[in-house]
This record gives structure tokens, sequence and C-alpha cells, in this order.
């Protein structure tokens, strides 16, 4: 009898985590994502975004993102500065059940973004715009993330992949 009650408290606990593991995303949650890029595709600048999503499905997000970088050229007694700027759309799915994480500390996701960038060049020096055409238009980005939730609605994360014109970024995650 005693190993049958241990068994039954043990199948409870298992159980109630794989519960709280399904509750890292939940389909009704708001995520906001403020972060830093840990290089740039661009020579230089540190990119800085933001990313909303909304919760439509069981694993499931959609949202915006923007990210941008601005960086000076400096060339002696003259420079330039660049800057770019990413605006779109993205859409996450979320793989706690898939995986049938045992923790709900831990939300991994992986999505796509579609949208716009639009780069600029600027002389420093004499003031002369220098172009916006630098390859400016719709942009296809992929990415993987993961978040550790340091409290319920606070969080660490790290996306990998074409996340505007950085291909690594890390921040903090919050439930709105």
């Amino acid at each position: 009898m005693k190993k049958l009650m241990i068994l039954l408290l043990v199948m409870m606990i298992a159980g109630s985590t794989v519960s709280k593991a399904q509750d890292a995303f939940r389909h009704s949650d708001i995520l906001l994502n403020i972060g830093v890029g840990l290089n740039s595709y661009y020579d230089g600048g540190t990119p800085v975004g933001a990313s909303l999503e909304f919760g439509i499905a069981e694993n499931f997000s959609l949202g915006g993102s923007f990210d941008y970088l601005s960086r000076t050229y400096d060339y002696g007694t003259y420079g330039n500065r660049f800057s770019a700027l990413y605006l779109g759309a993205r859409g996450s799915y979320h793989f706690n059940r898939l995986f049938q994480l045992t923790t709900n500390k831990v939300d991994l996701y992986a999505g796509a973004a579609l949208g716009y960038r639009s780069f600029s060049w600027r002389d420093a020096y004499t003031g002369n715009d220098l172009g916006h055409d630098y390859n400016s238009g719709l942009y296809l980005g992929i990415y993987g993330g993961g978040k550790y939730y340091f409290a319920p609605k606070v969080s660490g994360f790290l996306e990998l992949g074409a996340v505007g014109s950085t291909n690594a970024k890390i921040g903090i995650g919050f439930k709105l």
C-alpha cells in the first residue's frame, strides 16, 4: 500500500509538472521582447530591437517587430553615418507541448518574419544625403529562440537566425 501511495504521489507530481510546462506559453499570452544584437551584418554598430506577439492558438503567436542600427564611420575630418531600420510582421510556433517539456520556466520557439527594411547613408561633414536605396525593400527572416523565465512574467531570451540586422539577439522578455 505504501508503494502504491508513493507511486501515485510521483505520478501526480509528474502530471502537474507537465501541465505547468504547457503554461510557459498559452494562447492568450501577450509577449514583449526587448533586446540587443550580439553582432551586426553591416560592419559595426549595436542593433537594438523589440517584438510584440499575441498568442492566437495553442502553440502559435503572431505580432510585429522592429530593429534599428546606426553607425558613424569617421575618416579624418569627415565621416559618414549609416542606419538600418527593419519593420515587419512575425509569427512563432512554440514547441513546449510537442517536446513535452517538464518545466514551466522554458519556452522554445521558432518562426518567420516578413517586412520592410530601410537603409540610409549620410555624409556627416557636408550633410549630404548619400541615398536611401542601399538594398532597401522587403526582407524575409527565419529564427529560433528560447526563453528562460526568472519569474512568472519576466524572462531572458536568445534568438538566432535572421532577426533584423543581426543573427543573434539577447534580451529581456515580458508577459503582459
